[in-house]
């Protein structure tokens, strides 16, 4: 049996407010444990939550980035469940009416060897508490709780069920921890926290309409993770299956060390939370005032990015769609282009998709870090396009801009001076080269007389070869073409 995968994501994104999201109470990673918990985050006796308005700016901001209808009028409601980490007993969330209905993301991702794109619907962001956190591992046979982390602001993104792959899931967690970083609503920051996925996953034979039962892996707060995650789960479901079993919904965790995902409790539902509004809290009103002023405090978005690099710098979609999967990736062309001229604009987007980014991952760097700056790349560029160095002689000289590590503007020409890299571009030293050619190959020479234009291009890989590969390609073959034609 053929077996489909369908997979949803929600997204924990911790916002980048100074305070808690109903008290004035720091967020400040790394403080010593239970030092940032206020009476209000523990809901004491006699105590009353207050909205942070600055958490709701930024989930205005997040809905207006991705096509959302911002709810008018929202409602907190209080979810009722028991953990130790919890201290209210109860978490005040969003449940009915979430403050972000709908949206949309794009991203591009790879699918049987190529690139495509896909678009996956939002159902939903709303705005709710963090719980504390159980420590385990640095207590021996017991478990400590540091409630620091309680009352933490969150936007929580719920997607609809329309992924079909893992490489798919991780490429839409990616471009959304890309748009939260570049909206600044979320430092991104996945091992304090800042940004974490729970992921549904569930099969059905393919064809079959009908969703088959889901199980939910928790708090995956890596890419690789949640990548190795999938595609145990589904390993594990469909196994569970052929063998007569049935999938229990479940909420499970992913334990990297044994590569297996292990249950946790069984999966409740609404209902079992007992949601009801929190009577301390009134319905949030946002009018229209007020998300016009958000949204002109917001910086350009990227979908509006990229229809600036399609009509401005004259780059396909597909192009611009990547450069603008990241604030960095962005900015870094940007500064590329200006520096290069817009001449250069296409050259800049391949080298930036390829060289560069090949770099970046074998390393492990953001763009931000590269050693190779925007103005050392352009003018890289620029010699490549006036044929002072090769194409191939600039993968050369960008390899060892990498491992210099210099912030020299001109660091491109002085490697190319010091490798001697210079393209031959004299047309008298390059007719010798190609007379010289010309006179060793006759068969190549008949070969391509008698009709056969292929053979050209084993007698520019000898004059390239004679040149040491310095003869200016475009050059040779327009003089072959010449000489031959005579």
């Amino acid at each position: 049996m053929e077996w489909e995968v369908v997979i949803g994501l929600e997204n924990h994104v911790q916002l980048t407010t100074n305070s808690k999201i109903f008290s004035g109470s720091s967020i400040r990673f790394g403080a010593e444990p239970n030092t940032q918990a206020s009476p209000v985050d523990l809901a004491l006796p006699g105590v009353l939550p207050v909205l942070n308005r600055g958490a709701v700016e930024r989930a205005i901001r997040f809905g207006l980035a991705v096509g959302a209808k911002i709810a008018p009028q929202s409602v907190f409601a209080r979810k009722n469940y028991f953990y130790p980490d919890l201290p209210k007993g109860y978490q005040i969330s969003q449940f009915e009416d979430p403050v972000v209905q709908g949206g949309t993301l794009t991203f591009a991702y790879e699918k049987d060897g190529k690139m495509v794109t896909s678009t996956i619907n939002l159902t939903r962001a709303h705005l709710e508490e963090d719980a504390g956190k159980s420590l385990h591992e640095d207590y021996a046979g017991m478990s400590g709780i540091d409630l620091n982390r309680a009352g933490t602001p969150l936007l929580e993104i719920v997607s609809e069920p329309e992924m079909r792959s893992a490489a798919e899931a991780v490429a839409y967690a990616k471009a959304l921890h890309s748009l939260v970083m570049w909206l600044g609503v979320c430092d991104g920051n996945m091992q304090e926290g800042s940004f974490r996925c729970d992921v549904n996953v569930s099969v059905r034979p393919v064809g079959q309409q009908e969703f088959g039962t889901r199980c939910e892996i928790k708090n995956l707060n890596s890419f690789r993770f949640m990548e190795e995650a999938i595609h145990y789960e589904v390993r594990r479901q469909i196994e569970l299956i052929e063998d007569g079993g049935k999938v229990i919904q479940a909420t499970r965790l992913w334990d990297p060390d044994r590569k297996e995902t292990r249950s946790m409790r069984t999966k409740e539902d609404a209902q079992d939370y007992r949601y009801f509004p929190d009577p301390d809290l009134p319905p949030l009103m946002i009018s229209q005032d007020w998300i016009e002023r958000v949204k002109a405090d917001m910086p350009e978005l990227p979908g509006a990015m990229r229809e600036r690099f399609v009509s401005d710098y004259g780059l396909p979609e597909y192009d611009a769609l990547i450069l603008t999967g990241s604030q960095g990736m962005a900015t870094y062309y940007e500064a590329v282009v200006a520096k290069a001229g817009k001449e250069n604009a296409k050259a800049a987007a391949n080298w930036l998709m390829g060289d560069v980014s090949s770099a970046l991952n074998r390393e492990g760097v953001d763009i931000v870090d590269s050693p190779v700056e925007a103005s050392q790349l352009a003018l890289l560029l620029k010699r490549i396009a006036d044929g002072t160095i090769s194409n191939n002689a600039g993968k050369k000289v960008f390899s060892l801009m990498w491992e210099a590590k210099l912030e020299d503007e001109h660091l491109a020409d002085a490697i190319i001076e010091r490798e001697g890299l210079k393209q031959i571009s004299d047309t008298g030293a390059l007719e010798g080269i190609v007379d010289e050619v010309l006179a060793n190959n006759a068969k190549s020479v008949e070969q391509y007389r008698a009709g056969k234009e292929a053979a050209i291009n084993a007698l520019i890989g000898q004059c390239m070869k004679a040149s040491k590969g310095k003869a200016n390609p475009a050059q040779v073959t327009e003089l072959l073409k010449k000489k031959l034609a005579g």
